[in-house]
């Protein structure tokens, strides 16, 4: 069933209807799946000319020079940039301001973590669970939603996929074909890092591996897509019909991978719902994908202007736990979203309910009141406490996987092309993930 919010009453509109198809768009959060406090067009505001009072993390400028932007800001003596795009949003630049927004889950709800031109709406799946729990899930439900997916992600069940990753990467790596030294290009970023975290996420969940393709396009509708009206980004429902029919296909064949998992756990004695679980399927495909490949791909970037770097690692293994580090430090791809879920004064800054709060760890990881030389790539750094993995209670939990696939997607890189260079220029991801979309590289030498 669809409703004309246009023309419905509230009376008309059913809290819960699980035969609707048309989300109810509304200018109030009552009885709306999505709600906008303005309509959005992007057109309206065009290019950002200052990002303390117009920031904009979709701007075509932002992700190629963030940590410019960010080291702006901070020097401005602008701890947090403000503005009017969204429907209303605030980013803090610093690590303190960073650090006290994410943990203070009273001010500031986990709701809804991806901004957009819409906001979740009472019919969406509503607080404290969230339609991606536990990222979405407020207390106390994102402590038992997080229990029952931290055991899977633990070092003894992520150890085991060493193997598998490292035969992944060497399949990438042979299928590049023939290499000639000085004269091959290849894209570092599309044949290479971006087949790594999308293969292994699907394997865990139990997908079939030929769609993989469809994950690509399911991570770029979510992240990338944000100035869209709501109800218009089609894949959104083709994610949910596409999660609905794995669902249904374990109910009915389940088998050892995450997805039966998930369908088997019990809170309480109950069984996740579909609705739920796959609210988590889809944090998990979502989380477990762009990140990862950005963060590969971004590590890769500095080593293709940084040969000291490459030989550094090739030659002393020791130092490669600290380098992978370094690398989540100053190419930290993830920046997350809350809303404010009352008006406060946040250090001078008028939050009213219901704004966007970005949350840039990145930003976060290059203030140099945290970090010394915090632009600059010490590749044995020693104390990196980096809030690469987000900061509070919704710290990464998938990090010791993260973690892997970054690290041994950089060994077998290096150890097969232990010379290689940028060979053109690279684009870049648009949105709330930083890392390249397109990286020409020139390899210019081959192991033997």
């Amino acid at each position: 069933m669809s409703v004309d919010e246009s023309s419905a009453t509230d009376a008309d509109i059913p809290f819960i209807d699980p035969d609707r198809v048309t989300p109810i768009i509304r200018d109030t959060p009552e009885y709306a799946d999505v709600w906008q406090r303005v309509p959005y067009d992007p057109d309206d505001y065009g290019p950002v000319s200052d990002f303390a009072t117009d920031f904009d993390h979709a701007d075509p400028s932002y992700n190629p020079n963030a940590p410019e932007v960010w080291k702006a800001l901070r020097e401005s003596g602008c701890p947090v940039a403000h503005s009017d795009r969204y429907g209303g949003m605030w980013a803090p630049v610093t690590h303190d301001t960073v650090h006290e927004i994410a943990y203070d889950t009273e001010n500031f709800t986990s709701r809804s973590v991806i901004v957009s031109v819409g906001r979740p709406g009472d019919l969406a799946l509503p607080a404290p669970i969230g339609v991606a729990p536990p990222i979405t899930s407020d207390p106390p439900f994102h402590g038992i939603a997080r229990r029952l997916l931290l055991p899977p992600f633990a070092p003894k069940q992520i150890e085991p996929w060493e193997e598998e990753v490292q035969r992944l990467c060497n399949k990438l790596l042979d299928e590049m074909g023939e290499i000639v030294p000085g004269e091959t290009t290849i894209d570092a970023a599309v044949q290479y890092a971006q087949n790594i975290p999308v293969n292994v996420i699907g394997r865990m969940l139990g997908f079939p591996e030929e769609d993989e393709e469809l994950f690509r396009k399911f991570v770029h509708d979510v992240i990338e897509r944000i100035t869209e009206e709501p109800g218009t980004k089609e894949g959104m429902e083709d994610l949910g019909q596409y999660i609905e029919a794995q669902i249904a296909d374990h109910r009915a064949n389940p088998r050892n991978d995450l997805t039966s998992y998930l369908l088997d756990v019990e809170i309480e004695g109950n069984k996740l719902d579909d609705q739920v679980a796959g609210g988590m399927i889809i944090l998990l495909l979502i989380a477990g994908i762009d990140t990862t490949w950005s963060a590969i791909g971004s590590s890769l970037w500095h080593l293709a202007q940084s040969p000291d770097d490459v030989q550094r690692m090739l030659d002393d293994p020791e130092v490669v736990p600290f380098a992978i580090e370094e690398f989540l430090r100053a190419y930290a791809p993830v920046t997350m979203a809350r809303m404010v879920a009352q008006d406060v004064d946040f250090h001078g800054c008028p939050m009213k309910k219901d704004d966007w709060v970005l949350l840039p760890f990145p930003a976060a990881n290059r203030d140099p009141k945290k970090f010394e030389d915090p632009d600059k790539f010490i590749i044995d750094r020693e104390e990196n406490r980096h809030a690469a993995f987000g900061l509070g209670i919704h710290r990464c939990l998938g990090s010791n996987l993260a973690r892997l696939e970054l690290r041994v997607a950089i060994e077998e890189f290096i150890k097969r092309f232990p010379k290689f260079e940028l060979a053109g220029e690279t684009s870049w991801s648009g949105g709330q993930i930083r890392g390249p979309r397109e990286m020409p590289v020139r390899i210019l030498d081959v192991a033997t």
